[in-house]
């Protein structure tokens, strides 16, 4: 696409130039009734994923279900995430505090989840498996111990804790749950993060470039038991991406690496020794639009917005700016198609907030009746190939939600805060007020 071109559809859809990131205030967003009622449609039917797509009996959440889902029955297939059930423990605090369900339901759903996961699910030093069966809790073949995702449950797990902080069973279970994570042993002897383990042997893959590993370090930086070195904060790279004259912290990776710390740490108006991690997010979700525009029809200002999502040829970690040389004809991880994933631009609802619900506005009314169902958005879709993904996926869901929330309210970033181990590991990061 010529540059011209391709600024003339950025300034179409209200994207400011990189230097105006230091500016951005969320708060002074002003919301109209038809964005208030989007947002408040996508929560409120993410939320009711997250409690009838879990067991009755362990709370676990499955990974997927179906998304012509019509009768809220739970799904047939028995692969349950902890890092969904993550997801669902944040979500259902804010079901119960804009009342989609009743309090006493929430407040049960939260107390069976915690046990289950404080006194039965296996876990080793900690960590949990990745994907589990949702009503005996075994490991499902191949799962691995997951680093990160533990972080996403444990996210979950302390947001459940502070916003029910008078139930004192909560609090206990939350507690333990987290305490108990010996964050040194997955190290490994290193100063960054195995991604996990398998067969009883740790993963040789590690986390030490810039993404989502922001959440995995400061949980464990803030542990009052098991707590790392604060040099583990430095140890990880931050390379530097260059796109369309956007220059950001970021690898070759999809989307959602901006989005998923953010959910729960406000990383609003401060920073550590390397970045504004709040501004960096604007600049890469401003690249990534600078990124679909440039590939040309079907992406414009209406449609944009791809991460890692099923795709026609199964699940896809569809990449950025940089994915395969980096060009603006670079067509990203798995080829990308001209398909659309609505958690893309949902779960950068804070950081480009008109451009985003331009981009779902236009999906709800445009694909509506193939693409929208009791859960809000299926997982992605095609639709000059007639292709709609038949399921959604709980952490796709679980990311709009959040961000929907903290774009209307700051809620979850709020709650999150008032956890004492979260301000003290931001500053054993060295974070500072700008």
């Amino acid at each position: 696409m010529h540059r011209r071109r391709l600024l003339k559809l950025l300034a179409g859809s209200a994207l400011l130039r990189p230097t105006a990131a230091l500016a951005f205030a969320p708060s002074a967003n002003k919301l109209s009734s038809a964005d208030e009622d989007l947002l408040d449609d996508i929560e409120r039917r993410g939320c009711l994923f997250f409690a009838e797509q879990a067991s009755p009996h362990t709370g676990q959440v499955l990974d997927r279900a179906r998304w012509d889902n019509s009768n809220g029955a739970l799904d047939p297939r028995k692969m349950a995430s902890i890092a969904a059930t993550g997801f669902g423990l944040s979500a259902l605090c804010i079901a119960e505090k804009r009342g989609y369900q009743p309090s006493k339901q929430v407040t049960e759903q939260v107390r069976r989840t915690l046990r289950f996961h404080c006194d039965t699910l296996p876990n080793q030093h900690g960590f949990f498996s990745h994907f589990n069966d949702i009503e005996t809790g075994e490991p499902f073949r191949g799962s691995e111990i997951s680093s990160i995702d533990t972080a996403l449950l444990l996210c979950g797990v302390l947001t459940a804790r502070a916003h029910f902080h008078h139930d004192a069973e909560i609090v206990r279970l939350a507690t333990t749950i987290y305490e108990r994570v010996d964050w040194p042993w997955m190290l490994n002897g290193e100063k960054t993060f195995s991604m996990g383990l398998r067969n009883g042997v740790f993963l040789p893959s590690r986390w030490n470039h810039y993404c989502e590993l922001m959440m995995l370090y400061l949980l464990a930086l803030g542990s009052p038991t098991h707590p790392i070195d604060p040099a583990c904060w430095d140890a990880w790279s931050r390379p530097t991406m260059h796109y369309a004259g956007f220059d950001y912290i970021s690898a070759a990776d999809p989307l959602f690496v901006h989005q998923y710390s953010h959910a729960w740490f406000d990383f609003r108006n401060q920073r550590d020794r390397y970045a504004d991690y709040f501004a960096n997010s604007i600049l890469a979700t401003r690249a990534h639009q600078a990124f679909c525009l440039a590939l040309g029809k079907p992406y414009s200002p209406d449609y944009w917005g791809i991460s890692a999502s099923d795709s026609q040829h199964g699940y896809t970690a569809w990449g950025g700016p940089g994915s395969r040389g980096g060009g603006s004809d670079s067509s990203g991880f798995g080829g990308i198609d001209g398909s659309v994933v609505p958690s893309a631009t949902a779960g950068s609802l804070p950081f480009l907030p008109s451009a985003c619900l331009r981009v779902l506005h236009s999906l709800k009314d445009r694909y509506g009746k193939q693409a929208w169902g009791r859960y809000g958005f299926c997982d992605a879709f095609h639709p000059d190939a007639q292709w709609y993904d038949p399921d959604v996926l709980g952490i796709d869901l679980g990311i709009a939600v959040l961000m929907a929330e903290n774009l209307r309210t700051g809620f979850v970033w709020e709650t999150f805060a008032q956890n004492p181990e979260a301000s003290l590991a931001m500053q054993r990061a060295g974070f500072h007020k700008l």
